[in-house]
């Protein structure tokens, strides 16, 4: 074992893990202004071209949400084979190609042809492939470095705006084609920065180096205390409580998630009023409020109950749903918003280090990816649910309450999903 004297102190300088912090702030802002956080406003102007129901829309996102989760346990596999940067550049020349292809669509089929290409890029660009480079990249700072990595989609959801003003004065098809000249000539230099792990290029995690009677032995079993980790195979994750609890209360915690990113604008435009620059400049508030709760998690999942931080957060999805679900005031508005994005940003930036923390990053990847076979579902039903009932005489009110009950829901199983037990076969007396 490599014994904590053995381990010198951080290499001076940078530490190479933020340069690839850096990079996936870049992209992860890209893909959320463009695509992810924008997806409502284009909803807004596609629906006044073709008259296209929201269920149709929403069958669209659970489309991209469906191939990102069949796509995980593959793609967990590639970045293992070919690692971070091979992936990554492969995913967003496809990103790239589905906006400029979908500029020219003329039919409902096309744009589902499309917005599927687009779906594969994102799922290979973006932040499955970041998280798991930064897993192995840091352990002891592993929630701020995830945190600060996410505040890239907070950031790219500022600039909803942008992307709105562009579509009322330049036409969505000008904006779609001209976003995916962005990615290629943006996007491609940043996934440059990406590497497999620090390992093989003589770093622990966090920046510290090996003395060099220790720089022999293996380094990848073991923590910067020079304890043995607990690396869960994937078989033996599979097998824990935990990875269920936490794969159904994540799944669960995204259909609130989802839904509110396909139809927040629709149902500001239509139910409220709202221009749809005054929509995405809500929607600008609501991940204002995620990206300082990004920052806040981070710094409190090094410190506190990862586990208790979520559960709460959690619970601040519900009491959105039912603000959103039960105010008619602009203030109301943007308390649920308000509330939304903090309880977003807080339970979202912990999810992949309590992963991390539960099973080990050696395998952490394909445990990933498995997860997302069954945080799918959440992401898939929820968009569709919300828009079912909305284009029903109901309305979004009791949608929006169908959403508050399963916030609830995930809540409790937040609860439950407690640290799992090492295997024996890494149990010591």
């Amino acid at each position: 074992m490599i014994s904590a004297q053995r381990v010198t102190r951080q290499a001076r300088g940078v530490f190479y893990g933020w340069w690839i912090v850096a990079g996936g702030i870049g992209i992860q802002m890209l893909t959320a202004m463009l695509l992810g956080q924008a997806y409502g406003a284009y909803v807004v102007e596609l629906q006044r071209q073709f008259g296209w129901s929201k269920t149709s829309f929403s069958i669209a996102y659970a489309i991209q949400q469906a191939e990102s989760g069949l796509l995980g346990p593959m793609q967990g596999y590639l970045l293992t084979r070919f690692g971070p940067r091979n992936v990554m550049r492969v995913g967003l020349v496809l990103l790239a190609t589905g906006f400029i292809a979908f500029s020219q669509i003329q039919s409902l089929t096309t744009f589902y042809l499309t917005f599927l290409l687009m779906a594969v890029g994102t799922s290979m660009a973006g932040f499955m492939s970041i998280t798991t480079t930064l897993v192995n990249w840091f352990e002891r700072r592993r929630a701020t470095a995830l945190a600060v990595m996410q505040t890239g989609g907070a950031i790219g959801g500022l600039a909803v705006p942008l992307v709105a003003w562009s579509l009322v004065n330049n036409g969505w098809r000008a904006t779609a084609f001209g976003s995916g000249v962005l990615i290629l000539v943006v996007g491609l230099p940043l996934v440059q920065l990406m590497r497999r792990r620090p390992e093989d290029y003589g770093y622990l995690p966090d920046g510290a180096r090996l003395a060099p009677a220790a720089e022999a032995e293996p380094a990848s079993n073991f923590s910067l205390a020079g304890l043995q980790r607990a690396d869960f195979t994937t078989r033996e994750a599979l097998h824990s409580a935990s990875f269920w609890y936490l794969s159904l209360a994540h799944s669960l915690a995204m259909f609130v998630v989802a839904s509110v990113s396909v139809h927040l604008v629709p149902y500001l435009t239509e139910d409220r009023g709202f221009s749809l620059e005054g929509a995405a400049g809500v929607v600008a508030i609501m991940t204002g409020s995620m990206m300082v709760a990004q920052l806040t998690g981070g710094l409190l999942g090094d410190r506190f109950s990862k586990r208790l931080i979520v559960t709460l957060a959690t619970l601040g999805h519900m009491f959105a749903m039912l603000t959103l679900a039960l105010g008619t005031t602009f203030p109301m508005i943007v308390l649920a918003v308000v509330l939304q994005g903090s309880a977003h940003g807080l339970r979202g930036v912990l999810m992949m280090p309590i992963r991390a923390d539960y099973f080990g990053r050696q395998n952490f990847a394909t445990i990933m990816g498995f997860s997302s076979l069954v945080m799918m579902w959440g992401v898939m039903s929820g968009p569709i649910v919300v828009g079912l009932i909305a284009d029903s005489s109901y309305g979004y009110e009791p949608a929006f309450l169908v959403a508050a009950a399963a916030a609830a829901v995930a809540a409790v199983l937040f609860m439950f999903a407690r640290r799992p037990i090492p295997p024996a076969r890494l149990q010591r007396p």
